[in-house]
C-alpha cells in the first residue's frame, strides 16, 4: 500500500491561495491525467468496495462521479450518482445538511436503490463530512444499506472523520492518503 500512496501523492498538485488567500488547493487533475495512477487508483478502489461487500457505487457531485463510476465498473457494480438538489429527473428523495458556510441539499433516484444493495459512497476528499454524512442518511432512506465510504484522501484536520462516524454506524471509513 506504500507504493500506491506514493504514487498518488506525487500526482496531487498543491494550489496556494486557492479558492481563498490562505488554502492549499489539493489538485487532483494530474492524478487522473495519468493513466496508471488512475488505474491505480481505481482498482484500488474496487478491491475496497468489494472487500466491503458492495453491490453500487455511490458518487458524490461532482468529482466522486470522475472516481466512482470506472470504481463501479471495475467492480462489477451499479453506479449511481448523487447530485446537488434539482438536477435529477423525475422522483427523488432528498437530504439537507448543515455546512460551515450555510446549506445545501441531495438528491438520488429513489428507485435506483433497495433494501437488496449495499452501498460504498465514493468521494475525492473528506473534509468536513457534511456531505457525505447527508449521502449515508440519503441511501438508508432509499432502503438500502451501506457498506462504508472511500475517498483519495481526509482532511484530518477539518474534523470530517468525527462528524462522520456516528452516521457510519459501524460501516467502514477508508481513506487511501492522510492530508
Amino acid at each position: 500500500m506504500t507504493d500506491i500512496k506514493e504514487l498518488l501523492l506525487s500526482r496531487i498538485r498543491d494550489v496556494a491561495d486557492y479558492p481563498a488567500p490562505g488554502v492549499v488547493f489539493k489538485d487532483i487533475t494530474p492524478l487522473l491525467a495519468d493513466p496508471a495512477a488512475f488505474t491505480a487508483l481505481t482498482d484500488t478502489l474496487a478491491e475496497l468496495a468489494l472487500e466491503h461487500g458492495a453491490t453500487k457505487i455511490v458518487g458524490l457531485e461532482a468529482r466522486g462521479f470522475i472516481l466512482g463510476a470506472p470504481v463501479a465498473v471495475r467492480a462489477g457494480v451499479g453506479f449511481i450518482p448523487v447530485r446537488k438538489a434539482g438536477k435529477l429527473p423525475g422522483a427523488t428523495l432528498s437530504q439537507a445538511y448543515d455546512l460551515e458556510y450555510g446549506s445545501a441539499e441531495i438528491e438520488v433516484h429513489a428507485e435506483d436503490l433497495s433494501a437488496a444493495d449495499r452501498v460504498m459512497v465514493i468521494d475525492d476528499v473528506l473534509a468536513t463530512g457534511g456531505t457525505a454524512e447527508a449521502s449515508l442518511r440519503l441511501i438508508r432512506r432509499a432502503g438500502a444499506q451501506v457498506a462504508g465510504v472511500c475517498v483519495l484522501m481526509e482532511l484530518g484536520f477539518l474534523g470530517g472523520r468525527a462528524r462522520l462516524e456516528p452516521a457510519l454506524e459501524g460501516a467502514p471509513l477508508e481513506a487511501l492518503l492522510q492530508v
